[in-house]
């Protein structure tokens, strides 16, 4: 009888603190709501987003490559995706943003991964770098990428790196997040949030 009562409390602790599901974007639906797919021809198919960048919409969007937001408000979450780059993929931009514009961000390229941070009395809302040793793109591997931002840290683990930052400006409520790129193509899958 003991037994089954801790079992209970423990099972009911565990729903008290289980995490609030924002988003769960396996891209089963083409069309949703929170979804804005731009600058590119996405296409989803089994459970995988794909786009090859057009340089001439990439020459049209200011230097941007295509992007995919997710509008939904957050402070403090947790956000899971996995993606995959092939060899002519120059970088694999996550980005945080609020109302004033971008907050947080990390940059994978050829070489390492920066993390920035966007401090809102910052000249004209330029980033500072909170560091470079994140990996390096892996063309053809699947990275799975988890973000957890939270007051003023950001913990940011791809594959097996796994690094804390910390800035103040990071402490602002979210407005939208965005994966993109720039050059090749680009699969992404299994994109969540959590609170």
């Amino acid at each position: 009888m003991m037994k089954r009562l801790i079992f209970a409390a423990l099972l009911f602790s565990s729903y008290l603190f289980a995490a609030e599901e924002l988003l769960k974007d396996d891209f089963a639906n083409p069309k949703l709501e929170t979804r804005r797919a731009s600058r590119g021809e996405w296409k989803f198919v089994e459970g995988i987003a794909t786009c090859t960048q057009d340089d001439e919409l990439y020459k049209k969007f200011k230097n941007h490559g295509p992007i995919i937001f997710y509008d939904l408000g957050y402070e403090d979450a947790t956000i899971r995706f996995s993606y995959q780059a092939d060899a002519a993929v120059k970088s694999l931009v996550f980005t945080s943003n609020g109302e004033d514009g971008h907050i947080f961000r990390f940059v994978t390229g050829p070489k390492s991964t920066g993390i920035r941070a966007f401090p809102i009395d910052a000249k004209d809302h330029k980033s500072i770098s909170l560091g470079t040793e994140g990996p390096a793109l892996k063309p053809g591997a699947w990275v799975p990428v988890v973000v957890t931002l939270k007051g003023t840290k950001a913990t940011v683990k791809m594959g097996d790196f796994e690094h804390t930052y910390e800035h103040s400006s990071l402490a602002r409520p979210k407005t939208n997040l965005s994966i993109g790129f720039s050059f090749g193509t680009v699969r992404v899958k299994e994109v969540r949030v959590e609170k």
